[in-house]
Formats: structure tokens, sequence, C-alpha cells
């Protein structure tokens, strides 16, 4: 009897660990905003929580998550090297699908996503991305529907946005020019196979 009860014990663990799926690797087709929610269902509900909760369409955060981590849950930024071969650390503290750094993720569970919330779960990065475009909203006036100036001021934080950091940064104007691109193209796939 008692191995009937530790097996229950081990299945309730495995369940428990399930919820919020975390992803090491990308969806197949990247390009496909269809084929990426079909492959993973629960990037669809998050995605659709942020819109109903932020008001964040769903191909804009979509577009900006692809550019951040490829939607892959446990992305980092790379390694940084000291003479070419010494590793030093990473580039930023930058982590999961929502690339978040470490003090505007710190800022995140103090607020709105509590101490459980975690960067490689797609809920609680696309919630922390809907909290943290709204905020855009309100302190620098970029609509939340405008992708390219969301992501501009997503990278360059809101306060290097308003001081137009970015306008030096030639790379990064053709980097959310693509962001932008690539959520029209999403809206027009999810429209396409009806979900949008």
């Amino acid at each position: 009897m008692s191995s009937f009860f530790r097996a229950m014990a081990c299945v309730m663990l495995l369940a428990s660990c399930s919820g919020g799926a975390s992803y090491n690797s990308a969806p197949r087709n990247l390009d496909d905003a269809c084929s990426i929610v079909s492959e993973r269902p629960e990037y669809l509900r998050a995605f659709n929580a942020v819109e109903r909760k932020y008001g964040v369409p769903v191909p804009g955060l979509m577009a900006m998550i692809y550019q951040e981590s490829k939607f892959i849950g446990n992305n980092r930024t790379p390694h940084r090297y000291a003479l070419g071969v010494i590793p030093v650390g990473r580039q930023s503290s930058a982590f999961g699908y929502s690339q978040a750094l470490d003090g505007t993720w710190e800022e995140y569970v103090r607020g709105p996503g509590g101490r459980g919330a975690r960067r490689d779960d797609i809920y609680d990065a696309t919630d922390f991305m809907g909290w943290y475009m709204t905020q855009t909203v309100e302190e620098t006036g970029v609509p939340i529907y405008d992708t390219r100036n969301q992501y501009l001021a997503y990278h360059d934080g809101r306060t290097g946005y308003l001081r137009g950091t970015w306008r030096s940064k030639s790379w990064l104007i053709r980097i959310s020019g693509e962001v932008e691109a690539r959520a029209v193209m999403y809206d027009q796939q999810l429209r396409a196979c009806r979900k949008r």
C-alpha cells in the first residue's frame, strides 16, 4: 500500500511542476505565427491574456519576443571574454523569453508579478512585457500598438527612449523596423489561420 502512495505523490509532484511550461528550444518555424501557436498552444493563451489585461496586441508582443529571445525560455546574453578567451561574465543580466534585466524584473516581482514569477515561464514573461509596455505608455506617451517605438523604449529603457539614446544607434533603428514588420506579418498570418 505504501508504494501506491509513493507513486501518487510522484504523480502529484510532476503535475505541480508542469504548470507554465518552460522551453529551452525555439518552436520549429519562427516565421509562421500559426505554426508557433499550434506547436505551443500555451503561448497563445499567454499572449491573449496579456492582450486582455493590458491591451498589447498579440502580433506586436510576439514580434518583440522573437527579437529578444527567439521564443527560447532560458535564453541568456552571450559571455564576455577578457583577452578573447577568459570568460568574465555575461553581457548583461537579461534572461528568459522577455530578456528582462535583473533590476527591472525585481521591480515587476515586487509589484504585479509576485514572488513566484519566473522569466523562463511564458505567462510571467509576457505579463511582464505587458506591464512594462503600459508603463511606457504612461511615461512616454508611445501608444501600446506602436510596435516600433515600444520596442525602442523596451530596448533602451524608458529614460533612454525619452533622452533619444536610440537615435545614434542605426542598428537599433533598423531592428525596430524589422520588429514592426514582423508584427504586421504575424498579424496577417494569425488572421489567415483564424487565431486572431
